[in-house]
């Protein structure tokens, strides 16, 4: 582990790429905190109201994710990811600036949510597909890890710091803190030197089909652009849920999204209104799981190479349905202000949370990388953020309306047991012998 550190902190372009990403992070965590606040407080939203405007960030994804994929893998990701950069950045500092003049309400708010959801499609398929041009395969693991640290340390003092804010400047201010980590991180990417060069829909897919054993025929390569982009779509989505190892760690992956979405919505609305916890305590509670992050996300490598990327993934996934089966029994029948040891529970689970997610994270994403052709990348990449996203928003307007017509137990209860519907899809499945990496 020391050695492979050590080597990735030679590789030309990493350090600037790691910097972005963490950049990033902190910016995105005092987000976390931000925007349930200013939705929840500032413009007192309904529970239906706060899934809808949770769900906007996540839409775009339903709608332009495959196709955002394929131009991922037709054109340079780098420049793609700076401009995306840059347009998320100038969306939320909308923000503060419609805040300020009188001119945020809720439709606006998820207006400029959506557009920010739809250059953050184009940003993070670009930024999982640019780092395997970066960093060596061997190197990918300890590279994804030593990101997903940045992030946990991100999530650790990102809400904190965006409680105190919040209470000190505002919510609309604290968000104006994110939109300049998206400058930051536009100038650091634009720095990394990496060697791309535009690909053509034809060098794409003969790759593809040399995976797959396969050739292309002379009458698809003469079809109009229209008929090529679905025929791009349908190559990313018969790798992704064709491949043995892909499919259900896909499928998994999916009811995950789904499950989370749907408990973070009902748990900000429970938290800020039902137990009444003041916003620095709602940050404190999100930040431990930062602090539990950076803790799985160190173990990450090594408890994928002592067990394997496909064990690893599975044992991470089953913390999730115990956290979430904790913090419903503490929070059943309880209609004022949290005692203290649910606040602990709280506590507890969210760190129970955040150590499985460190474990997985860079598991999931080497193990993806690894056995996915550079030529295919961006498009795994944009079916399965794609499909996360779109169940993303299901579950946050589900859970915003199941919370509202049978109360926080049975919706927390739901989220439960979808979370352990996922375990059970990556138990059944090649994953429990999976272990490239």
């Amino acid at each position: 582990m020391g050695d492979d550190v050590t080597t990735l902190g030679r590789v030309p372009g990493f350090r600037s790429y790691w910097s972005a990403a963490t950049v990033s992070s902190f910016g995105s965590a005092v987000s976390a905190v931000a925007v349930p606040v200013l939705v929840v407080r500032v413009l007192d939203a309904s529970p239906f109201e706060v899934g809808l405007v949770n769900a906007a960030q996540f839409l775009p994804y339903a709608v332009f994710g495959l196709v955002v994929g394929v131009f991922v893998d037709r054109f340079r990701r780098k420049p793609l990811l700076v401009w995306a950069s840059v347009g998320r950045g100038v969306s939320l500092a909308a923000i503060p600036v419609l805040w300020s003049v009188g001119l945020l309400d809720l439709w606006v708010t998820a207006a400029v949510l959506f557009v920010f959801g739809i250059l953050s499609v184009v940003g993070f398929a670009a930024t999982q597909s640019l780092l395997p041009r970066i960093v060596p395969a061997p190197l990918l693991l300890t590279a994804n890890a030593r990101v997903d640290q940045s992030e946990a340390a991100a999530q650790t003092a990102g809400p904190a710091l965006g409680g105190v804010l919040v209470s000190v400047v505002t919510a609309p201010v604290a968000i104006a803190l994110d939109a300049v980590s998206y400058f930051v991180d536009a100038v650091l990417v634009a720095r990394v030197p990496v060697v791309e060069q535009e690909r053509t829909r034809d060098a794409g897919t003969s790759e593809q089909e040399r995976t797959r054993g396969g050739g292309t025929n002379e009458q698809e390569r003469t079809r109009d652009g229209g008929t090529r982009l679905w025929s791009d779509i349908v190559d990313g989505l018969r790798w992704t849920y064709g491949h043995p190892t892909l499919a259900p760690l896909a499928l998994s992956t999916h009811l995950w999204f789904l499950a989370n979405a749907a408990g973070l919505t009902v748990f900000a609305i429970v938290a800020l209104r039902t137990l009444a916890l003041p916003a620095a305590v709602y940050g404190a509670v999100v930040a431990v799981s930062g602090v539990a992050m950076l803790v799985g996300a160190s173990a990450a490598p090594r408890l994928g190479a002592r067990f394997g990327a496909g064990r690893t993934i599975i044992g991470a996934r089953a913390a999730y349905p115990v956290a979430w089966a904790a913090i419903t029994l503490v929070t059943v029948g309880i209609g004022g202000a949290a005692p203290p040891a649910t606040v602990v529970v709280l506590f507890v689970a969210f760190a129970v949370h955040g150590v499985a997610a460190g474990c997985e994270n860079a598991n999931e994403m080497s193990l993806r990388q690894t056995v996915t052709p550079d030529a295919l990348l961006g498009r795994m990449n944009g079916t399965m953020r794609s499909a996360n996203r779109t169940l993303a928003a299901a579950g946050a307007v589900g859970g915003g309306a199941l919370l509202t017509v049978a109360g926080h137990g049975v919706a927390l209860l739901a989220v439960t047991l979808v979370s352990a519907g996922a375990v059970v899809v990556a138990v059944c499945s090649p994953l429990r012998t999976e272990t490239e990496r």
